[in-house]
């Protein structure tokens, strides 16, 4: 079937990032007073100097929209069907993340700024995981990059585009501008809620990509924490998911899917303005090495079927099956042959 489909059939914006994980002790956590499950910016070196010095760290490709479409890459097999632009330093940690990129077959079209690339500590304890992201180069995204010509071609050739939210905090004027040639186009245009912060700190941002956006996915602690922040009234994951569907959509001709992932948990899926829940297949807690990536892979396994047209089911399917390959290795990889069967 992925031979059949047209180069850059799937486009990924977002913050390119080298991310620098580590299992780490509880106290790294309370010194810099974090979460252990949550994700934020800091504009802080501290973090950083007191993971590289006290801890045996990987050096892994990471940035969440990149490694959505690293995984749809993979499973998709056939070389630049997906595409991916973000701004990134001029230094080696640029170099690891393009070559990453490539090995995998995603087509890159960095743009280049002064500023060093940006850098996410991942903060590893039992089966959490504590994101900082310092964004650096990856702030620095616009869109006259995006009216380059070449990149331009790469945007009115994707069937459908993806962002994690983390984008809203870089450049809203570029997912609007991308989101609204979808919509005029019938295209699809793909969001995640990425984080509690966004939902809190990045509301008006968020609200005016929804209407662009055919369909969002998000985690149940972001969905809980949208209904919170908007005054929804309520606390069942397939309500919230139900009244996001529901909100204002421009492009009328198809309604809005919203999938929120719940660890273990059943899936749940809004489509059609009704509410389904897919089981998730449970694995031993002693095979899980790390869930870092575990919502990226599930995009990139959902976006894969989606692209070659499968079912809800079936696509909700890869993504668990992804997202369950994820956290029992380290960081968002996968290993070197896709088996999923539908």
């Amino acid at each position: 079937m992925a031979e059949l489909l047209s180069e850059n059939v799937l486009l990924g914006m977002g913050n390119p990032l080298l991310d620098i994980s580590a299992t780490v002790k509880t106290e790294l956590l309370t010194k810099h007073s974090l979460k252990s499950n949550d994700a934020i910016l800091t504009e802080e070196e501290d973090i950083f100097k007191d993971l590289i010095d006290g801890y045996k760290v990987d050096y892994i490709a990471g940035g969440a929209t990149q490694n959505t479409i690293r995984v749809a890459q993979w499973i998709l097999g056939k070389k630049s069907l997906c595409s991916y632009m973000g701004c990134v330093g001029r230094d080696e940690s640029s170099k690891i993340l393009e070559e990453k990129a490539k090995d995998a077959g995603v087509n890159v079209k960095y743009q280049y700024s002064d500023k060093p690339t940006g850098r996410c500590a991942v903060l590893i304890t039992g089966e959490d995981r504590s994101l900082v992201t310092k964004l650096d180069a990856a702030n620095h995204f616009t869109v006259s990059h995006l009216e380059e010509g070449d990149n331009w071609s790469v945007v009115t050739a994707a069937k459908c585009v993806y962002s994690a939210g983390f984008f809203l905090t870089v450049s809203v004027e570029s997912m609007l501008k991308v989101a609204k040639h979808c919509s005029l186009n019938n295209k699809t245009y793909c969001l995640n809620l990425s984080a509690p912060f966004l939902c809190q700190f990045f509301k008006d941002q968020m609200s005016s990509v929804l209407p662009f956006t055919d369909i969002v996915f998000g985690n149940e602690t972001e969905a809980a924490t949208y209904a919170e922040v908007n005054s929804l009234g309520m606390t069942d994951v397939g309500e919230i998911a139900k009244k996001i569907a529901m909100l204002p959509k421009e492009n009328g001709s198809t309604s809005r899917l919203v999938v929120i992932t719940q660890g273990s948990d059943p899936v749940v899926a809004v489509q059609h303005g009704k509410i389904m829940k897919f089981p998730v297949e449970s694995l031993d807690k002693k095979a899980i090495v790390d869930t870092n990536g575990a919502g990226d892979a599930f995009v990139g396994g959902f976006l894969a079927q989606y692209v070659l047209g499968k079912p809800l089911d079936v696509a909700v399917k890869c993504g668990n099956w992804a997202a369950r390959h994820c956290i029992q290795r380290s960081g968002c990889t996968m290993p070197e042959i896709c088996d999923f069967t539908a």
